[in-house]
C-alpha cells in the first residue's frame, strides 16, 4: 500500500532529477563566504529534502503544508482535533494526504512491527536509572540494530537499486518500536520499572501517551500535535544532517537515527527544551511566586541578560517570526489548560521577551521558538521530569529524518564529502584575491 506508492513516486523523481542534472547539473545555486565556512555553513544550500522546507517567515512547511494547514487536513481520531503523526509521516513520505482509511492501514502496520527485542530490554536495564534519557535512548536503538533488514540484505549482495526497500522495511519497523522503548525509559527512570503494556486500540501517539502512565484524554491530543509538530524542519539542522550524514555511508535506519539522536541531545539543539522549563522553574523559586507580574518577569529576564546568560526559548537560526510551532501550542493551551500558572508564565514571556531582546539592538530574532511553550503543557499533565523532554522530541523527530532517508536511497544519493581547508590555505586565499 503505502510502500507501492513510495516506490511510484521515488521512480518519477529519480528519473525527473537524473534528467535535470545532465541538462542543468553546472549551474551554480550559491556562493559560499568565509564567514559561512568558519560560521557552521549557515544557509549554504548543499543538501536536496523535500519533506519540508523552513522559511524565515511563514516557518515550517510539510509538503507545501503549514502547521495550521496541517491541524485542518490531516486525519484525526474521533472526537480529537490535533491531528495523527501517521498522517504526517505519509504525507512526508509520497506527497499526499492520507485518507482516514489509509492512516487506519499504518496505524496498525506499525502495531504490527512494535515488537522490541528482548535484549533491548536487557541491556537498558544494564544502565544506572542516573543515566540521562537521551543516552539511553540512543543506546536502545543501537542495540535494535540486529534486526536492520539493510544490513542483512547488504551482507547478503542486495543490489543497488534495491536499496530503497530494505531502508522502507528498517524505516517502518524502528518507528513503530520508539514509542515502547522511549516509554520503557521512562518509566525504569523516573516511576522504579513500573512499567506499563502497550494497548492495541491506541494510535501511535495515544499509545505512547498511554504507556508513560498519563491517560489523560487531552494529554492524548497534546502528544497527537506534539509528535506531528516536531516531526521535521528541512534537512540542514544538526539532528537531521547528521542522520542524512550517516545514512550517506549506507549505515542502516538504526545507525544514523542514533547519531541524530546524539546530535539533537546538545544544548544548542533539542536539550534546549528541558532548558525552558528548568529557568522557569528558577524564576518561580527566585521571585517567590508562580504567578509572578509582568513587571517582575521582565526584571527576571534583564538579570538574566545581565549575568551574561541567554533567554531560552527565544531566538532562531533561521525564523524572523514567532515560530508557528509555538503558535499552535499556545492555541492548544488556550482551549484546554489556559489558567495553568506556568502557562501564563509563558505567555507573559511571550508579552516582554521580544522587546527586551529588540532593544538590544543584537538579536535577529526576539520572538519565541518551539521550546518556548512545550515544557509548560507538559508539567501541567504531570510529566514534570524535563530531563526526558528531548526523547519526546525524538521519538518525533525520527519521522521526517527517516522519511527523508527513504528517499536518500530512493535517489541514490552519495556519499557526503565536503571539503575542509587549512588556515594557512584561508590566508593565502586572502593575500591572492587582493
Amino acid at each position: 500500500m503505502l510502500k507501492q506508492k513510495f516506490f511510484e513516486k521515488a521512480s518519477a523523481q529519480k528519473t525527473e532529477m537524473k534528467s535535470l542534472l545532465k541538462l542543468h547539473g553546472s549551474r551554480v545555486v550559491g556562493e559560499v563566504t568565509l564567514s559561512q565556512t568558519f560560521g557552521g555553513m549557515r544557509g549554504v544550500k548543499s543538501l536536496v529534502w523535500d519533506a519540508s522546507n523552513l522559511d524565515a517567515k511563514e516557518g515550517i512547511r510539510f509538503r507545501g503544508y503549514n502547521i495550521p494547514q496541517l491541524r485542518e487536513v490531516l486525519p484525526k481520531v474521533e472526537g480529537c482535533k490535533e491531528p495523527l503523526p501517521e498522517g504526517l509521516f505519509w504525507l512526508m513520505l509520497v506527497g499526499e494526504v492520507p485518507t482516514k482509511e489509509e492512516v487506519q492501514w499504518l496505524s496498525d502496520e506499525w502495531k504490527k512491527r512494535s515488537n522490541i527485542p528482548e535484549h533491548t530490554f536487557k541491556a537498558l536495564d544494564a544502565l544506572s536509572p542516573e543515566t540521562h534519557p537521551m543516552t539511553q535512548f540512543s543506546m536502545a536503538i543501537l542495540s535494535m540494530q540486529t534486526e536492520s533488514v539493510f544490513a542483512k540484505r547488504y551482507a547478503e549482495g542486495m543490489r543497488k537499486h534495491e536499496y530503497w526497500d530494505a531502508a522502507y522495511e528498517d524505516t517502518m519497523n524502528l518507528v513503530a518500536k520508539l514509542p515502547r522503548v522511549a516509554a520503557y525509559i521512562y518509566r525504569r527512570t523516573y516511576h522504579n520499572g513500573d512499567h506499563i503494556a502497550p494497548r492495541t486500540d491506541l494510535d501511535w501517539a495515544g499509545n505512547y501517551a498511554h504507556m508513560l502512565g498519563i491517560d489523560s484524554t487531552d494529554f492524548k491530543s497534546l502528544m497527537r500535535l506534539y509528535l506531528t509538530i516536531h516531526a521535521d524542519h528541512e534537512g540542514g539542522n544538526a539532528s537531521a544532517h547528521t542522520v542524512h550524514l550517516v545514512g550517506s555511508t549506507l549505515s542502516d535506519s538504526y545507525y544514523s537515527l542514533a547519531g541524530g539522536l546524539c546530535s539533537l541531545a546538545g544544548p544548542l539543539h533539542g536539550l534546549a527544551n528541558q532548558e525552558v522549563i528548568k529557568w522557569i522553574f528558577e524564576l518561580e523559586e527566585k521571585l517567590g511566586t508562580s504567578k509572578p507580574s509582568k513587571e517582575q518577569i521582565s526584571q527576571y529576564v534583564r538579570d538574566t541578560l545581565d549575568a551574561g546568560k541567554v533567554i531560552p526559548g527565544y531566538g532562531h537560526a533561521v525564523l524572523r517570526q514567532p515560530d508557528p510551532r509555538f503558535t499552535a501550542q499556545r492555541e492548544f493551551a488556550k482551549e484546554y489548560i489556559k489558567d495553568d500558572d506556568y502557562v501564563n508564565i509563558v505567555w507573559n514571556l511571550f508579552d516582554v521577551v521580544p522587546g527586551i531582546l529588540g532593544a538590544l539592538g543584537k538579536v535577529k530574532n526576539p520572538n519565541p521558538n518551539v521550546d518556548a511553550h512545550s515544557g509548560a503543557l507538559l508539567v501541567h499533565y504531570g510529566l514534570k521530569e524535563f530531563s526526558y523532554y528531548t526523547v519526546l522530541f525524538g521519538v518525533s523527530r525520527a519521522l521526517g529524518v527517516l522519511a527523508n532517508g527513504c528517499w536518500s536511497r530512493a535517489m541514490g544519493f552519495p556519499l557526503e564529502r565536503p571539503k575542509s581547508v587549512t588556515s594557512d590555505w584561508v590566508r593565502d586565499f586572502i593575500k591572492s584575491d587582493s
